[in-house]
């Protein structure tokens, strides 16, 4: 009987201690409701010797916003389609054919551009007979350019044989954006990326890259096979890798 009213006593002292309890947590509560964190879609990349990250972003969000600047200028877009549109697509076309005699390009090949502005790249596979060929980047150009973040591409697993891009460096998730590569690219399909190593790229860019190396690293289900110095619009190496077949085991190089 004693112990029954001890139990029936000690109701009031816990449910006191309980509302104390919420009473306090309210602050912390509306503080979250009302300043949400900022969530980042992906881990941040590891910073190497060779690999740096380029601090100052807040958020994606700002991140993106920054791209957009570049991207939407209108004063580079009219460049882009007038003046750099009948300079650049010759080059790309060599750039292009080089490749197809190497064998990491075929006419058959159905070709990604990524990060392609206005689609430059895009036209001159078309125009190297590579019908089969489309751009990807924040903001569209029809026909040429669809919308897509090379952070997380809006194809399917293992859609191209042939990837091309001169935008590494404005990966800020440099692991994903490789890793994005090797998802949509079909067994044996060819990257090709153009990247800058003994100059520092625009003030657009996200990430320094120092050697070949970094990359070889982040390819890890893929092997190189062509490397080659280029004049590529201020960027001065060419890296091809080759996705793994079917039957490979996946392994870092």
């Amino acid at each position: 009987m004693y112990a029954v009213m001890k139990i029936t006593l000690t109701k009031p002292f816990i449910l006191r201690c309980f509302l104390v309890c919420l009473f306090l947590s309210l602050p912390f509560l509306f503080f979250y409701l009302l300043f949400p964190q900022q969530q980042q879609p992906f881990h941040h990349s590891v910073t190497t010797k060779d690999l740096t990250i380029r601090p100052g972003y807040s958020s994606y969000q700002s991140y993106i916003q920054r791209q957009l600047n570049k991207t939407l200028n209108p004063r580079l877009r009219k460049i882009w389609t007038t003046r750099d549109w009948d300079r650049k697509i010759p080059v790309f076309a060599r750039f292009f054919n080089d490749l197809r005699d190497k064998n990491l390009l075929r006419n058959t090949s159905k070709a990604l551009c990524i990060g392609a502005r206005v689609g430059q790249e895009v036209e001159a596979l078309r125009r190297i007979g590579v019908a089969d060929s489309v751009g990807m980047d924040l903001v569209p150009y029809p026909p040429l350019v669809v919308e897509g973040d090379f952070h997380n591409q809006p194809f399917r697993n293992d859609t191209f044989d042939f990837e091309f891009s001169n935008v590494f460096d404005h990966a800020l998730y440099p692991q994903r954006f490789v890793a994005e590569i090797e998802r949509t690219l079909k067994p044996e399909g060819v990257c090709v990326l153009h990247v800058a190593l003994s100059r520092r790229a625009d003030k657009y860019s996200a990430n320094d890259l120092y050697s070949v190396q970094p990359l070889v690293e982040l390819f890890n289900h893929s092997a190189l096979v062509h490397v080659r110095t280029v004049d590529g619009f201020g960027l001065d190496t060419e890296v091809a890798f080759r996705k793994n077949g079917p039957t490979h085991h996946h392994h870092r190089l």
